[in-house]
This record gives C-alpha cells, structure tokens and sequence, in this order.
C-alpha cells in the first residue's frame, strides 16, 4: 500500500466526517459556537488515532484485548482533548467555559464518552475499506504472479516426467560402476520428484520440503568431498504440516553462495523448528568476501515478495549481518 493511497482514504474519511459532523450541527442550530470546534478538534485526535494506529496494528492482527484497550485510549483522548480545550484554554483566554465547577470529573466523562463514538465508527469504515481493496490488490498480483511464474516454468520445462524416468535409468547403469555417483543421481532424482508434487495451490507438505532441503545440500556437498561442513538440524512434528513449495530453499541456497562452507570451526548452521502450526528456520553463516558463485539466484527482495502474498501478516523475516556473520531467522505460520 502507497503512502499516497493511504492519506488519500485518510482525508476521505475525514472529509466524510466532517460533512456529517456540518449536517448535524445545521440540524441542531449550533451554528458556529466555539464548542463546535473544540468538538471538531478531540473527533480529529481520536479519527486520526484510530486510522493510523489502533485499526492496522490491533485489529489487521487480530489482538483483540490490544484493540479494546486501544478504543478506550481513543475514548479517553477524545474526552481529555475536549477537557483541555474547553475547560483549561477557553477559560483561559477566553473568560468562560462549557461547565460549570460543580461538574465532576465522572460525570464530564459520561456527557462526553458517546461522542467519540463518531470518530471512532468513521475511522473503521475508512481503515476497512483501504484494507479490503488492499486485499483485493494483493490477490489480483498474486493470481497475475502465479500466471507469470506457471507460463515461465511451462516454456523453460522438459517433460519432468521424462527426466524422472531417465534419472533413474542412469542409476541403474551407474550404481555398479560408482556407488557415489549413483547415490548423487538418485538424489537428483529425488529433487525432480519433488516438483512432480507441486499441487496446484503452490502448497506441499512440510516433510517433502525439508526433504528436498535434505537432498539438496547432500548434492552440494558432492562439489567439496570431505571440505563441506553444514549443521543441518530439524525438531518438531511436520507430520500434517502443509507449506509453499520452494520457500525455504532461497535461504539455504544464499548461505552457499555467499557463506564459507570449508571451515569446520565455523559451519553453516541451518535450523528448523516446528511448534504446533508456527514454523521456525534460521541459518548462519560466516561471509565469504572473496569469489562469489556465478549461478543465478532469487533475490532477497523476490524471496519478501512472496512471503508477502503468500504469508500476509503471518510471517516475520529478519536479516543482519554483524561483522563477518550473516544471519536469516523466518517465523511462519502454517496454513
């Protein structure tokens, strides 16, 4: 979402606020008391409040006992601003007040606390309809990427089925000859099998994804023989567990290709974690500043994306490189 098109919802509700806020007046006579514009002042504190603060970070979250608290601070903001105004500053500069003394401060409060339940009610619909035509633009760019990637991997494809098959016959006649290189094609195999799962959602079990994770880095490790050191560590149940296909895989393929995987004192570390339906991967690696791997890759920036449209709100991804260490930890949780 554009900044652009957020204060533009912003103003719009305002603005409908505003006009409501005219008719009523009009219907009541009031006029322009100086009462009115106090009123105008405490309903723009708690519409504002509420638009940029309670509704996306409490509601978008679903954290209710957070969104209640923050409907009450909206509540007391209203009041207190109205309090401030008409109360303090009118009597200051201008001799009188809306009041009188023997008024407490419950009963000011309960003359007062509805009124805020206008700016309150306009600032929802404001907020809701920028996040459901957000949703709807998320789920348009997701279809239109999903069609771009299916047209991509339709051009580039050979018949997997085809390299399946054949993957295995070179096993057959390669097992007897070499049992590394068999072991090295059947594991390729493997990873082509994998893409014979994809289902058409893009989601594939947890298990067949660490899986190929397995498979890939026991193929990478063919390039270093007995120089290759790569802590890879998997705890949790993934029994039932279902998540996009080729999520994690970017992460570990950017720890070898920009990480050191020949120094056993300091080995790629590469963790996975599941509790209940809440997925844990991180991984850790020294930076290797010298030769880079030339082969192509998918971008951080590309890997957010679709984190993004896929996990929207239910995903956190954090990065840091601290001296010569680079760091992913992603928490995702399972749909």
């Amino acid at each position: 979402m554009t900044k652009k098109r957020l204060i533009l919802y912003y103003l719009a509700g305002w603005l409908c606020l505003t006009l409501y806020l005219y008719i009523d007046n009009v219907a009541n006579k009031r006029g322009a008391q100086p009462y009115v514009w106090s009123n105008l002042v405490s309903v723009f504190m708690a519409f504002t409040f509420c638009f940029f603060a309670v509704y996306p970070f409490f509601l978008k979250r679903k954290k209710i006992p957070l969104l209640l608290a923050g409907l009450v601070i909206a509540e007391v903001l209203f009041v207190a601003c109205r309090y401030l105004i008409e109360e303090v500053l009118y009597l200051w500069f201008l001799g009188y007040d809306n009041y009188d003394d023997s008024v407490s401060a419950i009963r000011y409060f309960n003359d007062n606390w509805w009124r805020a339940l206008q700016p309150i009610l306009f600032s929802f619909i404001a907020w809701a309809l920028l996040d459901t035509f957000k949703k709807e633009r998320e789920a348009e760019q997701l279809k239109k990427e999903n069609i771009q990637a299916e047209l991509l991997f339709l051009k580039t494809q050979i018949n997997p089925h085809f390299l399946y098959n054949t993957l295995n016959y070179l096993y057959s006649l390669a097992y007897p000859v070499s049992d590394v290189l068999g072991q090295a094609i059947i594991k390729l195999s493997q990873l082509m099998r994998y893409m014979l799962h994809n289902s058409p959602d893009g989601m594939i079990g947890l298990q067949l994804e660490i899986d190929y994770l397995h498979n890939y880095i026991e193929i990478y490790k063919l390039r270093f023989e007995d120089h290759f050191f790569v802590d890879f560590s998997i705890t949790g149940a993934s029994e039932g567990k279902r998540i996009a296909s080729l999520i994690l895989i970017p992460f570990v393929e950017n720890a070898f290709k920009h990480g050191v995987v020949d120094d056993s004192s300091r080995p790629i570390q590469i963790r996975i974690d599941v509790k209940g339906d809440e997925l844990y991967f991180s991984s850790s690696n020294a930076i290797n500043h010298g030769a880079k791997d030339s082969s192509s890759g998918i971008g951080l920036a590309n890997i957010r994306r679709r984190l993004q449209l896929i996990y929207p709100e239910t995903h956190q991804l954090l990065t840091a490189a601290e001296g010569d260490t680079y760091t992913t930890t992603l928490k995702i949780h399972l749909k």
